[in-house]
């Protein structure tokens, strides 16, 4: 059996901290060490919920499991055009801390992406830290963060994420953030491609929606997320990429909808700066 493979995606309320070690990158065992470190406040046992945030709670569960459908009718479509079938993720919402192949998951990691499960983790109170703290209210933001996570299931299923792990483990640390930086991008074109096949088939998209979608993919941008955290931006120590890059790829998957434009070859080739 070859190395664990680390979770994808993940981190946004954390990383308001560190400096972004997931939305991928970095090892949930590494992420859950700094936790215990810092005494942050990561919790096993969270508070009960009061019955108005449960109902709250399981608006929003309702909410991410119906975006989850639509990822997989239109991958399904997508897939079935490639003469392949496409394998949904499955999903689990927890509170505080979780375990997943690929590690521990905490609440403060964010949403996140193990492909060693094939499974998409979501604590339903970073849906509050994305509106709260980052500035991002708006269903389509929370549906864009659902389909970037599905984006990265996708680069599991086409075999990229096996490829940048491998090439990660052989790189220096920058070489290795940079491949992660690309990795990130591809699955925020990705959640493009399905927010416009999405609004070709459903007409999910209502007045501003896209303008949500596109604020989300800036509020966590590394250069956004490093000056809410340490007043100054490292991009040797970029894992996901600046906030026009995010937007910039989210955006033109948007645009058209096309999944083969998504090889990881064409991002390969295109210099760093470019992305």
């Amino acid at each position: 059996m070859g190395p664990k493979k680390v979770a994808a995606g993940g981190g946004l309320g954390l990383l308001l901290m560190v400096g972004l070690i997931f939305l991928s990158g970095g090892d949930l065992g590494d992420v859950l060490r700094f936790v215990v470190q810092n005494q942050a406040n990561v919790q096993n046992q969270p508070a009960p919920l009061n019955p108005q945030q449960q109902a709250e709670q399981d608006e929003q569960a309702v909410f991410v499991s119906k975006v989850l459908a639509l990822t997989e009718d239109v991958w399904s479509d997508l897939f079935a055009e490639y003469g392949r079938p496409y394998q949904p993720p499955q999903l689990e919402l927890f509170r505080g801390t979780t375990q997943t192949a690929c590690g521990h998951g905490a609440a403060a990691m964010g949403p996140f992406y193990c492909p060693a499960d094939s499974m998409v983790y979501i604590d339903l109170s970073f849906y509050d830290q994305l509106r709260d703290e980052l500035n991002s209210p708006g269903d389509f933001a929370q549906a864009y963060v659902i389909a970037h996570e599905v984006g990265h299931h996708v680069q599991n299923l086409l075999g990229y994420s096996d490829l940048v792990q491998r090439a990660r483990m052989q790189s220096s640390e920058e070489k290795a953030n940079q491949m992660s930086v690309r990795l990130e991008l591809q699955a925020d074109y990705l959640a493009g491609v399905w927010a416009h096949h999405a609004q070709q088939q459903f007409q999910v998209l209502e007045q501003g929606d896209v303008e949500e979608g596109l604020n989300a993919a800036r509020q966590i941008g590394d250069d956004m997320l490093q000056k809410k955290s340490r007043g100054v931006v490292v991009p040797e120590q970029f894992t996901h990429g600046t906030s026009a890059q995010r937007v910039r790829w989210f955006r033109e998957g948007l645009r058209s909808g096309d999944p083969s434009k998504a090889t990881l070859d064409e991002f390969f080739e295109m210099s760093y700066s470019s992305l």
